[in-house]
């Protein structure tokens, strides 16, 4: 996870499964070094969400807090999370959420009790739990969550050995075999490749890749296979689902998400019963395809539920 994937990120350079993954963080969020004294933690927003939890994830995990003042709960997982990440000096960083004031990022990671505590690696949440823990259950979880990703970052910073030499490349060979195959453009070797390391048990940050791979290849075979003329089709013919299904293809691909769902969006109105729910299952897939904080996304689910209910 080290270089970009062109193909996928011409096609996809919205999407945060792989462009989180393959793609360098903004430079802000991916040079900045934590500031000094121990202080890793930040108070999250919307409007820092991107920079300080999905990119920053990109160098070391980002454990995200959501609580709120209201909940002594809260206030007590904080602090010990607080000693934890002090005590572990840039190991990992701590992003914490006031559910209260940004109830948008509560629905993202989809809180339904405070405090909950998200772990956030490569631009994807990996594992999560509700509820107070005790420190040495915290300590063991934090360990497995470091253990998971080591090495595995895409911009996490360069170890060197004892004599100032980059350590040498310890990429699983069959990883390396997928994403050279994504490299080459063979989209149908690189979704072999990567589904065989899911076959095969892959953990972590490896599975993380591979599962966002897999789901996003699918979604450029299929849609690289539509009609050049579907989204004229579909405008022909706005009660037909499968022009429209190729159609939203199309624009997805073209980096149109906002014309997609909401074409999609109303073919939910349209249809009903088997119909409605494969344009519904197609949405949601295609929600899969971006970043869960991305506008377009929590716009688009936002009027999906209006439209179903």
């Amino acid at each position: 996870m080290t270089r970009p994937r062109p193909a996928m990120a011409a096609a996809m350079s919205g999407a945060v499964d792989l462009s989180a993954l393959k793609q360098r963080a903004q430079e802000p969020a991916a040079s900045r070094e934590p500031a000094a004294g121990g202080e890793w933690t930040v108070e999250v927003t919307e409007a820092n969400l991107e920079a300080e939890v999905l990119a920053q994830s990109n160098r070391v995990p980002v454990i995200v807090l959501l609580g709120s003042p209201r909940s002594d709960a809260s206030a007590t997982l904080a602090a010990t999370l607080d000693d934890l990440v002090a005590e572990d000096r840039g190991k990992w960083a701590l992003a914490r959420v006031n559910v209260d004031t940004n109830p948008q990022i509560a629905q993202v990671f989809g809180v339904q009790a405070v405090p909950t505590v998200v772990a956030v690696a490569a631009g994807r949440p990996i594992t999560s739990f509700a509820g107070p823990q005790p420190a040495d259950q915290l300590r063991r979880w934090l360990d497995s969550i470091l253990d998971a990703v080591a090495g595995k970052l895409p911009d996490a910073p360069v170890s060197d050995d004892e004599d100032g030499e980059e350590s040498e490349d310890n990429t699983d060979p069959a990883l390396a075999a997928a994403r050279d195959a994504l490299d080459s453009g063979d989209f149908e070797a690189a979704r072999a490749a990567y589904q065989g390391l899911l076959d095969d048990g892959a953990t972590g940050a490896v599975a993380i890749e591979a599962t966002a791979s897999v789901r996003q290849i699918a979604f450029l075979i299929r849609a690289t296979a539509q009609r050049q003329d579907a989204v004229l089709a579909a405008n022909a013919a706005p009660g037909d689902v499968e022009a429209g299904l190729a159609a939203a293809d199309v624009e997805v691909l073209s980096q149109q998400p906002d014309s997609a769902f909401d074409r999609l969006v109303a073919l939910v109105r349209r249809t009903s019963d088997d119909e409605r729910a494969a344009v519904r299952a197609r949405l949601l897939e295609l929600f899969e395809l971006f970043d869960p904080a991305d506008p377009a996304v929590i716009a688009g689910r936002r009027k999906l539920a209006n439209a179903l209910f």
